[in-house]
């Protein structure tokens, strides 16, 4: 596996992570933020993703009247790779999607399809801890679990057990269908009344933002459970 190198791809892509109250910028990772304790809460302290942001692109799709059907013709020319830098809402999630090669690949390829479940930026803000962190690690390693060369391998590890719990293999998705994400957990989706639950765990669907040649984009209020099996 690469050596970890969150940092400098996220400082070149100008990604960063969101405070509560989106008022500083700070890299999302760097050595001395990665080796902090694990009795300190680093997540809810996450900044604001501010630099070279892209404008969204805009059209009538992008207004959807159904928040849960939008662009119900898809155009097959564009990928979920093309349009994740346009939501803004998500742009932490779509910063640790480009961070992993497989899955930047997986998810610029007009062959396979797949349902990205993406928690909005303030739900990662607010987790106990940062998503490459692991209560087990800092427990058997201490603060220093992520320092030097197998701490960065260890960090990459987890980051992409975060994303690949929120993601399924397969577009379209029908409701009650039970699918594994490709983090290997069991996931299915249910209509309540004017909601979209994804199961289990009642993580709500905020909306579906786009629907695209290779599948889907939905945003998420909460962050699905990610957690070592």
């Amino acid at each position: 596996m690469k050596s970890f190198h969150l940092a400098g791809l996220i400082a070149t892509s100008g990604i960063l992570l969101a405070t509560a109250s989106q008022a500083n910028l700070i890299p999302l990772i760097s050595r001395t933020n990665i080796q902090e304790s694990p009795k300190k809460n680093p997540a809810s302290a996450l900044p604001a993703p501010g630099i070279n942001q892209q404008q969204p692109i805009m059209s009538n799709n992008d207004r959807p009247v159904d928040p849960f059907n939008a662009d119900p013709t898809p155009n097959s020319n564009i990928l979920i790779a093309d349009i994740l830098a346009s939501q803004k809402a998500i742009s932490i999630f779509a910063g640790f999607t480009r961070d992993i090669s497989s899955l930047t690949s997986r998810l610029n390829s007009d062959s396979t399809n797949s349902t990205l479940l993406a928690p909005v930026n303030s739900a990662i803000s607010a987790l106990p801890r940062k998503p490459w962190e692991d209560p087990q690690e800092y427990s058997a390693l201490g603060s220093n679990a992520y320092e030097g060369q197998e701490g960065s391998e260890r960090a990459e590890a987890n980051l992409r057990r975060f994303v690949e719990a929120h993601i399924v293999g397969q577009s379209p998705w029908a409701e009650g269908e039970k699918l594994k994400t490709l983090g290997g957990r069991e996931v299915w989706w249910e209509r309540r009344k004017d909601a979209m639950i994804v199961m289990p765990g009642e993580v709500e669907v905020e909306k579906v933002a786009k629907k695209v040649g290779n599948g889907e984009v939905w945003v998420l209020k909460e962050v699905l459970d990610y957690a070592r099996k």
